[in-house]
């Protein structure tokens, strides 16, 4: 049998090591597409097109995946098998078409639930507690195909978004290298996954982060490790100024008598009373000027609790 090919349209730290897997497992790569990097954002992860040129691989950076130039240059290729992997476009469907064998997207959680954009991020926001990677054939609707693989990571209590998305990238890699031998013998198992309803979620934003401390602790939390940087964090008002909220811990107890939500000190902690009578503690705080000093806010608050909200 010829040596399978395939042409990869990758992004991220699970575009970087699937394209080694590929290689890695003896499939011939002509071509790696990529995407731009994206000046405003932190640049936290490997790159794609690093990688593919130490391999000697001819890299590709269209502005848009409906480039005809590029849909020519594919379709010149001829490959067994196309591959997404967090690449950060939909692929038109002439595209998916060139793939002799089948084109295949590996998305980073169980479809069908957490399907479209920032599924990691989705998942801790919204207090699950295990995620991970599924891969599956492309169709033109998004993260809808056939399934062929999936793997679950736990997600920990204080686990945050790049702990979690480096679980995802080695249940990613360990998902196409146990299917890859599969799918170029052409035996891979598929499965129809059943669309859920209310599984489909969008792009989050920066100002998707502002915590309203109204809500009980749990949800505080749950978005601060969610959105914790490298990405863009959580924010709030406390007495007036923008607080970046970066890391919390729910603690054991329940708030003392008196008005919530509020921040005050216990024992050397800076401890906010939430609505639900439930304790967080904030473990790493920035104002406008630096980093907030935990240990001397502690000493102030000793003397007057701060009202939030």
């Amino acid at each position: 049998m010829s040596q399978a090919r395939a042409v990869v349209f990758a992004y991220h730290d699970v575009g970087v090591r699937c394209l080694k897997t590929l290689l890695s497992g003896g499939v011939a790569v002509p071509l790696v597409v990529t995407v731009a990097d994206d000046p405003h954002e932190v640049q936290w992860y490997a790159s794609v097109a690093a990688t593919a040129r130490e391999y000697g691989l001819e890299v590709r950076v269209p502005a848009d995946a409906s480039d005809p130039e590029l849909l020519r240059h594919v379709q010149s290729l001829s490959p067994d098998f196309l591959f997404s992997f967090y690449y950060r476009a939909l692929l038109p469907a002439p595209l998916l078409a060139c793939a002799r064998r089948g084109a295949l997207n590996m998305h980073g959680s169980l479809l069908p639930r957490y399907r479209g954009r920032a599924p990691v991020n989705w998942a801790i926001l919204r207090g699950e507690r295990e995620t991970g990677a599924t891969l599956h054939y492309m169709v033109e609707r998004a993260d809808a195909g056939d399934i062929v693989d999936q793997l679950a990571v736990p997600i920990l209590e204080d686990d945050e978004a790049r702990e979690v998305f480096a679980k995802v990238t080695v249940a990613a890699e360990t998902i196409l290298a146990r299917s890859l031998p599969q799918l170029i013998a052409g035996r891979a198992a598929r499965r129809a996954q059943s669309i859920e309803p209310g599984q489909y979620f969008g792009r989050r934003r920066p100002e998707d982060g502002r915590i309203d401390w109204q809500w009980p602790a749990r949800r505080i939390h749950d978005l601060v490790r969610a959105v914790a940087p490298p990405f863009p964090g959580a924010y709030a008002a406390v007495a007036g100024a923008r607080w970046h909220i970066h890391r919390t811990r729910l603690v054991a107890g329940t708030a003392p008598p008196g008005a919530v939500p509020r921040l005050y000190a216990q024992h050397g902690r800076c401890l906010v009373a939430c609505t639900d009578g439930q304790l967080l503690r904030l473990l790493a705080v920035a104002d406008a000027h630096g980093p907030v000093d935990l240990e001397a806010l502690a000493g102030e608050l000793a003397l007057a609790a701060v009202p939030l909200g």
